[in-house]
């Protein structure tokens, strides 16, 4: 990228903690947001210098629940961002509490029995919701429970990109992502769930 002239550009919209950690790991300009808020912050951003690279990185619960509103408001407009969005079906920094992405039947912090339809309603596939709207133009789920998936995940970040480059328009990446410490599982078992169970209720591929 730096040969490009493209890291100089790049803006990262987070919320609050995860930007902060994202500081040690990337080298070029990240932004706070309250819980939530990213994509609402990441829209100010590229208005005012649409000559960036502006994308947001965000969890299930962040962008599925807290975030519902930004998040698809943003994408009925067709913003010309970025989305990275992390499902690991769990609040995997606030305490491992239900998430709107959590399983029937996954025990959670707030789910101590399972989740139940009648009590909590169904996993909400936000990447097949937001298919739906014609001015999102882009949006893949891939995974990183191997090797392979993760060399798919790169390559599905850089269309996401790509897309922001060539002003396509809205473009949305879902990772399914392992939670060994909220699943209570060793990381080796946290992977092969992804596979055999989680996959099931989000399978992978090219959504549009």
């Amino acid at each position: 990228m730096d040969e490009l002239g493209i890291r100089e550009r790049i803006i990262a919209v987070a919320p609050v903690g995860c930007a902060v950690i994202a500081y040690d790991y990337w080298d070029f300009d990240c932004s706070e947001s309250a819980h939530g808020r990213p994509l609402a912050v990441a829209t100010g951003i590229k208005r005012v210098r649409p000559e960036n690279i502006v994308f947001t990185y965000q969890g299930d619960g962040d962008l599925a629940a807290i975030g519902t509103n930004e998040t698809i408001h943003a994408a009925n407009r067709g913003e010309n961002v970025t989305v990275i969005f992390i499902n690991n079906a769990v609040y995997g920094m606030t305490g491992g509490q239900m998430a709107p992405t959590t399983l029937l039947g996954q025990k959670t912090a707030t789910t101590p029995f399972g989740r139940e339809v009648r009590l909590h309603g169904y996993p909400l596939k936000i990447s097949e919701m937001l298919a739906l709207l014609p001015a999102v133009k882009y949006i893949e789920r891939v995974s990183l429970h191997s090797p392979q998936e993760v060399i798919k995940t790169k390559q599905a970040i850089k269309v996401a990109f790509q897309n922001q480059i060539d002003n396509i328009g809205f473009s949305l990446v879902e990772i399914l992502s392992p939670c060994p410490t909220y699943w209570d599982m060793p990381p080796k078992k946290a992977l092969d769930w992804i596979k055999e169970v989680m996959m099931k209720e989000f399978p992978l591929g090219r959504i549009k």
